[in-house]
């Protein structure tokens, strides 16, 4: 008889980072709903019952209301829920984009409303650079950095305001992405952003494995993860091995599952569940069969997660 995991009422989703946003040069978006079923069924039978659905694989917010409708359709006939979407490498302060990226954004918040989706994911990071792209880890070139003058800083302030208002118009939370070298690069700097927009409708998505990857001296994922573990609302979760030869100057890391990397997850969970927490996991991996090692990851998190309704139970008890 198959063993049930504590922690299986749990909502984990896959990641679709393996999944491009183009299918034999045509984007996924313009593809008939029939293909979006067969490239969502390899989630399927990895044993995933949710799923995040990215910019970067289809953007919700550039289509038409029927189409919306067709991928409703889709995921309802995979068995899928989507706990949440992300704005992918969409900053709404890019100097020539930022005004279309932020419109793209309010889009996407009406798209998730109609799908049902209770939060939308965004970010300050944007496209990697040419030179990132020629790596295999992009993290190991550095990429923009994030401006320092005020007037921009108030700029993404304004911007992440106006669409928490809209967001919460209709129903629909925010969570902003930790990425490094942006006004959300480390733990400080991202709860400040988080109180300087001051909307109830926004948390952290507490993405610590975005900055433990750094080939570079740190701010310690222990006390990233005690500074927004009480405003997260949502969870982009990853890990990775780094090794550090302070002597030479050398940082490595590489991308590996959630139970051996540098994070201890397993305390991390507790913790920010004792804070609160009660959103949804997003299983994400580079490289390789990111998928299959994403379903890896979803079973350890089983493993470690109390039972939510006994949670919410003796919560209701107190």
């Amino acid at each position: 008889m198959a063993r049930t995991l504590p922690g299986a009422d749990w909502s984990i989703a896959a990641a679709m980072l393996q999944f491009p946003g183009t299918h034999d040069g045509v984007p996924v978006a313009e593809l008939p709903s029939a293909v979006w079923r067969q490239q969502l069924e390899p989630v399927v039978e990895a044993g995933f019952s949710a799923v995040e659905i990215p910019t970067s694989w289809i953007s919700i917010g550039d289509l038409p209301d029927p189409r919306v409708a067709e991928l409703r359709a889709v995921l309802e006939d995979a068995g899928l829920e989507v706990p949440g979407i992300s704005v992918v490498r969409r900053s709404v302060i890019h100097p020539e984009r930022g005004e279309d990226n932020l419109a793209l954004a309010h889009r996407t918040v009406d798209a998730a409303a109609a799908l049902g989706v209770p939060i939308v994911c965004v970010g300050l990071h944007d496209e990697l650079l040419d030179a990132q792209k020629q790596v295999t880890w992009f993290w190991t070139v550095p990429g923009a950095q994030r401006p320092t003058d005020p007037e921009t800083y108030e700029l993404a302030v304004r911007r992440y305001r106006e669409l928490a208002e809209h967001a919460s118009g209709v129903g629909i939370e925010l969570s902003l992405e930790l990425y490094e070298d942006t006004y959300l690069g480390s733990g400080k700097d991202g709860v400040r952003f988080l109180e300087d927009i001051g909307h109830p409708a926004v948390g952290l998505n507490p993405d610590v494995g975005n900055l433990v990857r750094q080939q570079r001296p740190i701010e310690s994922w222990q006390e990233t993860f005690a500074l927004t573990l009480p405003h997260a609302n949502y969870w982009h979760i990853k890990n990775y091995a780094r090794l550090e030869d302070p002597s030479r100057d050398l940082v490595l890391t590489h991308p590996t599952s959630l139970e051996l990397g540098i994070i201890n997850y397993r305390e991390m969970t507790q913790a920010a569940i004792a804070q609160g927490f009660n959103g949804a996991f997003v299983v994400e991996h580079y490289g390789g069969d990111g998928l299959s090692v994403g379903a890896s990851n979803a079973d350890y998190l089983r493993s470690i997660l109390p039972a939510r309704t006994t949670r919410e139970t003796s919560e209701t008890e107190k």
